[in-house]
């Protein structure tokens, strides 16, 4: 994803029944919107008069911040107290969860997190309402951020926080094999671990998450665009296919025939592969920046301390491209006191809040402001190359049937990786599939 990109365009636009449009990217289409109001995409616009106690309805907050963060808003609000609702922290049961609620119209959920891919969903199935720009601090966040919560030009869900992976390498590891700067390919970071893998057998190479969950359908996105080809072209017709999508595959597939990436890496998620790294068992590890902070743990928890070295993820060719990710906020179509959903919303928009929570978790926010800030600098030496991550960064399909598409981009990719099926054959199999669900 660049900044340059914004809401919808015609390339997304795919049929999904009467007034409804899947996308499939982040650039412009459609009317544009009045800021000074809201319609829950193309239905009557949304009463934020009401006010009231509400809930916020997140995944699980395994940070253990949000809490202080909420009880500052109730500390000022005593009237519209806004009561945490935490949802597993799979972002796929999220995802069921909220869709159960929506289907039901219940007004259970007020304010909701939602992944950023998610907004065409759940806009186009008028779950959300679309939100008055002026009422946010839209015009301080990165414009990429914005766009992954616009669509057809009207903003549905607030940036809170983006993200985007890094690559974390051993410096020791490196040193021995004769190296100051980590590995800019996939093929010079193989090479790296074929030369210290006989002085050193107990290290494991390169773990990513390669679990079959959403964190899949993520690596598939970015190796795929770092090969040269992407999952979906400009007019929204699948490519899974392609010569370069299916290099992409395969190069993850050569590292676990090779024993570049260990077998135990077919069952990593986020946590599992970090744990790995900071026992020192990996030597190269792909992830979310908010495990640097684990990793400089001074409570002996870390074999890891002082001896990583941050730099943009592993490409097949050209730069290293990681998917985008993040957290938006959106008010619920189905809600009571959406006035206060927009308030409180706005209010974790807010600076304050944002250099808050990035300085105490690591997890990077959308204002631009932070990556500038000399506080958040000094706390996170890697902030360059972050922002530089999340500019080049590549979103991952955004579409009304995401959870089809999302399942059957896991499906492929993880018989492949675990040596049940070929790359190509995978990836044909994959194409049949994707453009069966985005049919007009």
């Amino acid at each position: 994803m660049t900044t340059r990109r914004r809401g919808l365009s015609r390339r997304t636009v795919l049929g999904a029944g009467a007034g409804a449009a899947a996308a499939l990217g982040l650039a412009a289409c459609g009317g544009g919107s009045d800021d000074s109001g809201g319609s829950d995409s193309g239905g009557a616009a949304a009463d934020f008069s009401e006010r009231g106690p509400i809930t916020f309805a997140t995944g699980k907050d395994t940070s253990g911040i949000l809490k202080d963060f909420l009880d500052r808003w109730n500390k000022d609000h005593s009237d519209e107290a806004v009561t945490l609702v935490e949802l597993p922290e799979s972002a796929d049961d999220q995802r069921s969860q909220f869709i159960n609620n929506a289907q039901a119209k219940s007004d259970a959920y007020s304010v909701l997190g939602l992944d950023v891919v998610w907004t065409a969903e759940f806009a186009a199935n008028q779950w959300v309402v679309e939100l008055p720009k002026d009422k946010l601090p839209v015009d301080a966040a990165i414009p990429a951020t914005v766009a992954t919560g616009t669509y057809f030009d009207k903003l549905y869900a607030m940036p809170f926080a983006t993200n985007a992976q890094l690559l974390f390498s051993r410096k020791d590891v490196l040193e021995a094999a004769g190296y100051t700067e980590a590995p800019k390919t996939f093929e010079e970071m193989y090479q790296i671990l074929e030369k210290v893998k006989g002085t050193n057998p107990d290290l494991l190479g390169f773990g990513s998450q390669y679990s079959k969950y959403e964190g899949l359908t993520c690596q598939i996105t970015d190796v795929v665009k770092s090969a040269g080809g992407e999952l979906f072209d400009d007019q929204g017709q699948p490519q899974a296919d392609s010569s370069e999508a299916v290099l992409g595959l395969q190069t993850i597939r050569d590292g676990f025939d090779k024993g570049y990436i260990p077998k135990e890496a077919l069952t990593y998620k986020e946590e599992e592969s970090r744990q790995a790294f900071q026992d020192g068992r990996l030597a190269f590890l792909q992830n979310w920046p908010y495990v640097y902070d684990k990793f400089q743990a001074d409570d002996g928890s870390s074999q890891v301390k002082d001896k990583v070295l941050v730099s943009l993820v592993p490409a097949v060719k050209g730069d290293g491209t990681s998917t985008v990710g993040g957290l938006n906020y959106a008010v619920s179509a189905f809600a009571k006191n959406k006035g206060t959903a927009l308030d409180f919303i706005a209010f974790m928009a807010a600076e304050e809040q944002q250099k808050a929570w990035m300085l105490q978790t690591g997890n990077p926010t959308a204002s631009q402001a932070m990556y500038t800030d000399a506080e958040i600098k000094e706390k996170y030496p890697y902030l360059d190359q972050l922002k530089d991550a999340i500019d080049k960064g590549v979103p991952r399909p955004q579409v009304v049937k995401y959870g089809e598409v999302t399942q059957a981009i896991q499906e492929a990719a993880y018989g492949c990786i675990s040596g049940e099926t070929e790359a190509k054959a995978a990836m044909t199999d994959l194409q049949k599939q994707l453009a069966d669900l985005t049919k007009k």
